[in-house]
């Protein structure tokens, strides 16, 4: 059975240093040094590398390291809560809203870490694999492939390999997992849990809808970032979608995920909510068919709703859609106008000739939505 999953697992711990020894040797592991640890040098870096023989001493001497220089250098105060009311001697399966290409998984990662929860392994866009060293780095970091692209019939065929790997990696490695709550991230703010993953989680196994999803301890994951990261390129990316379809530059993702380590982020909050209980799916069961999937999602968002940690710029944002001032106590005139300039510098940086009344209304509105859906429940 093992064999199945060979083209989508993370590496095994007798598999890294043969990896570590292609990282070390590839064309861009100086500039990965170079932009993650500037302080060491090129033959320290190699040095600390070479000793590192299994995937957990890879994360705690150079993932966790990186995330902290992260954190750091670029998150004002970074802080995660619920962990403490749900037991670290299981694997759950966290679906969290997806705001940044790495660092949603990379900052819960480290605070599972920190807390004793099980490591959970982790889901890796087919899309950011382009390269042999961000395969590897993806997989001695115990990320596993989603596909992103193909014909019905093989996406079908990869969705469910994906879902029996998955029961696989909690039910028999006993290991936590950790998936985004759509293809992709949210653009616009709306956080949406696509009712089609739900749906390939199911996948796997024939039992009725209740014991089927009850054994995976689906627990949702509410991710807030201050400053959006990369809201500027999502708003771009949303405008042209608007009127012709969008291509993605070659780099782009790495650009993204780039962006999304170096920028300020400003606070930044999980929440990690109680995992999806035996009488919520009891309800959704009442439901027919995908209706079932479509409420299990609502239950989903709804966790992620109610403890997303909303910032002044949330509600300045939703002041100037609404053109009400309902959250004028919540932020000052310094702070509104700490906004506009920040929004007005993003827009110029895109360089799109007459279309700033529209980016601007984009990323008012992307920063705005989190409250709306939290005005909604």
């Amino acid at each position: 059975m093992q064999n199945t999953f060979d083209e989508i697992r993370p590496y095994n711990d007798d598999e890294v240093p043969a990896a570590i020894q292609r990282v070390i040797s590839d064309i861009y592991f100086p500039w990965l040094i170079k932009a993650l640890a500037p302080d060491r040098s090129f033959n320290e870096a190699i040095s600390i590398f070479k000793k590192v023989k299994t995937v957990q001493e890879f994360q705690e001497q150079i993932t966790f390291t990186a995330t902290k220089r992260v954190i750091a250098n670029t998150i004002t105060n970074f802080t995660c809560n619920g962990g403490e009311d749900i037991p670290n001697d299981r694997p759950y399966l966290y679906i969290s809203n997806h705001r940044d290409i790495v660092l949603d998984a990379a900052l819960l990662n480290l605070y599972l870490f920190q807390t004793g929860h099980i490591q959970p392994e982790i889901t890796f866009g087919s899309n950011l694999m382009k390269n042999n060293i961000s395969i590897d780095l993806g997989k001695i970091n115990r990320m596993f492939r989603i596909n992103r692209s193909g014909n019905l019939r093989d996406l079908y065929r990869d969705y469910f390999t994906v879902s029996s790997y998955i029961r696989h990696v909690l039910t028999e490695k006993k290991r936590s997992v950790w998936i985004a709550q759509r293809g992709g991230r949210t653009k616009d703010g709306d956080d949406k849990t696509e009712p089609a993953v739900l749906k390939m989680f199911s996948m796997s196994s024939d039992e009725p809808f209740v014991d089927n999803l009850s054994k995976l301890a689906i627990t949702p994951v509410s991710v807030s970032y201050e400053y959006e990261p990369c809201a500027f390129e999502k708003a771009a990316e949303l405008f042209v979608s608007s009127f012709t379809t969008y291509k993605k530059g070659k780099n782009e993702d790495y650009e993204s995920i780039w962006k999304g380590i170096v920028n300020p982020k400003g606070n930044v909050h999980f929440t990690i909510t109680k995992p999806i209980t035996l009488e919520e799916l009891e309800f959704c069961d009442t439901f027919d068919k995908s209706e079932k999937y479509t409420q299990l999602a609502r239950i989903i968002d709804k966790r992620i709703y109610e403890s997303y940690n909303l910032e002044k710029f949330n509600f300045i944002a939703y002041d100037i859609v609404t053109k009400k001032k309902k959250f004028a106590d919540r932020y000052t005139d310094s702070d509104k106008k700490e906004f506009l300039e920040y929004m007005a510098a993003g827009i110029e940086k895109l360089n799109i000739p007459k279309s700033k009344s529209d980016l601007e209304n984009i990323v008012l509105n992307i920063y705005a939505n989190p409250v709306k859906n939290k005005l909604a429940l």
